[in-house]
């Protein structure tokens, strides 16, 4: 017959010896405390976690001040506790703080502090992993509801059942660009548009830089305008899914500025028309960020494999054939491809947000990167941009009228298209 198992205090460290824990006697403790929770000796469990609290890795002492107040809270010692809860989460960033807020969010709900359950339950879904963030959105459903705010409750209750945006970033740009295009193209006023739109380098070269957004709206032909709105057709949810409908927003407007200002460096006088290089700026993002992070995604993976030659093909045929601004092209995979190597997708979770994950399953979180990465990220890319259009304002700023885009408009070339 086995014999039973040792009591709780048998097991680990002695919790009333004095003096500087070493971290494996931290580690044991907090081992020997999750074990007497779980064996409902809370009692045991608080001494445990009470004795580990201090020590000098925030990770672990947050992990003892979770369990602390789980212990108080089986106790029924509700504001004890919460005082435990959130001082974990008022230790920065580590693999408690997810399980930490969400703990606190419930506490204040039992105390009932709304308002305050739901800032703490929209830390919590910040930093959610994916199968729980349906169930948060739940909660703050119901407590936006009960505070009032019946808008936001059924923004949350809808994210809760998984329902997904009636339209996409990506579809609204492409259903910009198509009405723009098709009415340059087919109407009357198509001159008009092309005039006011078109990456006009002289026009560029006296500060509108407008133009170097409004050029992906316009396209060269009917063909044109098919091959790159199935390209972002493609790509575009990707990217969306991969980091969210606003980064996808600033990461598109950031590649077609690149593109375009390779374009105006690079690209001649010849006005430019088309969203290439934006295009080619989000099969960048995914071609780096793909092969850096490696983004655990199903739906996108035989897509993001092949993005490698597709890039490849569609360089070389820039360089052989006319009418294609290539430079536009490989100014905007360029920036993608920085934007992709610097940022890692925070939608989805990738490889290394897998392996950094706790082995427990109740505090596991995805990671998260510092808002201020994308934002330095944009701003890299945003200074070359100024830099290049001082450089080709400066290259430009010896011409005459009749040098340049001005005199190419005159001769009726069409544009070049990216």
């Amino acid at each position: 017959m086995d014999d039973a198992p040792p009591p709780a205090a048998s097991r680990g460290p002695d919790p009333s010896r004095p003096g500087r824990l070493s971290r494996a006697d931290a580690t044991a403790h907090l081992a020997a405390a999750d074990a007497a929770l779980a064996a409902g000796e809370f009692r045991e469990a608080a001494m445990r976690y009470g004795r580990i609290i201090g020590f000098d890795d925030a990770a672990i002492t947050a992990a003892a001040l979770v369990g602390l107040g789980e212990a108080r809270y089986r106790l029924d010692d509700d504001d004890a506790a919460l005082a435990a809860w959130e001082a974990a989460v008022e230790l920065g960033e580590t693999p408690s703080s997810y399980v930490g807020w969400r703990n606190v969010a419930a506490a204040r709900v039992r105390a009932g502090n709304l308002p305050g359950a739901i800032a703490a339950y929209r830390e919590a879904d910040r930093r959610a992993p994916p199968e729980d963030k349906a169930e948060i959105a739940t909660r703050l459903g119901w407590l936006t509801k009960e505070t009032g705010d019946a808008r936001a409750a059924r923004r949350y209750f809808a994210k809760g059942r998984g329902d997904s945006p009636l339209i996409s970033v990506t579809m609204i740009l492409i259903a910009a660009t198509v009405i723009v295009s098709l009415s340059a193209l087919l109407s009357d006023e198509g001159e008009v548009l092309f005039d006011a739109f078109q990456l006009d380098k002289a026009a560029v070269a006296t500060g509108e830089y407008w133009r170097l957004w409004t050029v992906t709206l316009l396209h060269g032909s009917l063909l044109h305008l098919f091959f790159n709105m199935y390209a972002l057709y493609l790509a575009g949810p990707i990217v969306e899914r991969w980091y969210g409908p606003v980064r996808f927003l600033v990461f598109y407007l950031t590649c077609a500025a690149a593109g375009s200002t390779a374009s105006f460096v690079f690209g001649g006088n010849q006005p430019s028309v088309g969203a290439s290089g934006a295009i080619f700026g989000l099969f960048g993002l995914l071609l780096a960020a793909g092969r850096l992070h490696h983004p655990i995604d199903r739906q996108s993976r035989a897509l993001v494999g092949q993005v490698g030659m597709l890039i490849l093909i569609n360089i070389a045929f820039g360089f052989v054939a006319t009418g294609i601004d290539n430079a536009a092209h490989i100014g905007g995979l360029l920036a993608g491809i920085w934007l992709g190597a610097f940022v890692p997708p925070t939608r989805v979770q990738t490889l290394s947000s897998l392996w950094q994950q706790p082995t427990d399953a109740a505090s596991a979180h995805n990671a998260r990167i510092p808002t201020y990465i994308p934002l330095v990220a944009v701003v890299v890319v945003g200074v070359v941009v100024a830099a290049g259009l001082a450089v080709g304002t400066a290259t430009r700023s010896g011409g005459s009228p009749d040098d340049g885009i001005v005199a190419i408009v005159r001769d009726g070339r069409p544009p070049d298209t990216s």
